[in-house]
């Protein structure tokens, strides 16, 4: 597996990149790939299937000039910004295995980051609802997948140092959540892992076995994904 430590100028930029490097490997064109990159600024993402009106405060988001954008793969509504770590795992899909069906991937990836976690952490990292990690039952990082025929991207975001607080300012609360929840807001429902991006970024690519850098990303698919689609209203609040 390559490894891809790089984030674009733009939210809408980063998603894009996500779907281009699927397309990539889905066509045969692509290695095995673990991206990381960081935003710079707050904004929501909704999940393929979510209403934006419903699962974000347009008002709030509207006045405090966050995007509101759309993602490929499913999951819920999260806020990003400073603070926050995504990554992307790029699988080619085998005959036979755990990557066949959603459920087995969900499995496969989580207890490979649970394993690489809990030694920095140094404490027990649970597997929550269908795709969270959290630690003391707080939640810490939530993920997601989009499956081609080929291949398979598995990507999240990892709480290291977010301002919390300003979830409940942007969200409001999920129309759909987890049992282990159990309605809590979400300040009391958050928590961040407050170590340095580089401590889980070398974690991940030890998990992953992603020694060797990518030489060349898919830049001319990743801008006309930005200018067809991660940038319009159509796509970013269809219903």
């Amino acid at each position: 597996m390559k490894y891809l430590d790089l984030t674009l100028p733009t939210p809408e930029a980063n998603l894009a990149l996500d779907e281009a490097l699927l397309d990539l490997c889905d066509g045969g064109g692509g290695d095995e790939i673990l991206r990381f990159w960081e935003p710079s600024e707050p904004f929501v993402v909704v999940g393929y299937a979510n209403e934006a009106a419903r699962e974000a405060d347009l008002d709030a988001c509207q006045a405090g000039g966050v995007r509101v954008l759309r993602r490929c793969s499913g999951g819920g509504t999260v806020l990003q910004g400073p603070g926050c770590l995504n990554y992307s795992v790029l699988l080619q899909i085998p005959e036979s295995g755990p990557l066949q069906g959603i459920t087995g991937t969900n499995h496969y990836v989580l207890q490979r980051h649970q394993a690489a976690l809990e030694p920095l952490l140094k404490a027990p990292v649970e597997i929550q609802g269908h795709t969270d990690l959290a630690v003391r039952n707080l939640k810490f990082s939530g993920n997601a997948q989009r499956r081609k025929r080929k291949c398979l991207i598995f990507h999240g975001t990892f709480l290291l140092g977010f301002d919390l607080a300003s979830v409940e300012k942007f969200l409001r609360m999920p129309s759909r959540q987890p049992d282990y929840r159990r309605n809590r807001a979400h300040a009391d429902f958050l928590t961040n892992l407050n170590l340095p991006p580089e401590a889980l970024k070398a974690a991940l690519r030890k998990a992953w076995c992603a020694a060797e850098p990518l030489k060349t990303w898919p830049e001319r698919e990743t801008a006309d994904l930005v200018m067809t689609k991660y940038a319009t209203r159509e796509w970013n609040f269809k219903i």
